[in-house]
């Protein structure tokens, strides 16, 4: 789970990829850089970010069987919501539980 501003998108075959811009990391379970690329595997437009947009993104690490690709995804009907002083609040809260 991480804050990130989306930087730029780009069309690869089938799938979306995010530069995005690492704002705040919460739950780390893999680490991340202050650029990442984000992959989304369709070119529907699902989840709708927006460059320059800001989002709490819920991603996972995908590593394939031959541990030759290695990347940050979003899967279909994955969680991104737009940033809010709401979500940094809920975030917040959240932390101070686990």
């Amino acid at each position: 789970v991480f804050h990130g501003r989306i930087l730029a998108q780009r069309f690869v075959g089938q799938e979306t990829r995010y530069e995005v811009e690492v704002k705040t990391p919460y739950r780390r379970r893999f680490p991340l850089v202050p650029r990442e690329y984000l992959w989304v595997p369709n070119t529907c437009g699902c989840p709708p970010l927006q460059e320059g947009g800001e989002y709490l993104l819920m991603a996972r690490r995908h590593v394939n069987h031959e541990h030759t690709l290695n990347r940050i995804l979003l899967p279909d009907g994955g969680y991104a919501r737009p940033w809010t002083p709401r979500e940094a609040r809920l975030v917040r809260e959240a932390a101070r539980h686990c």
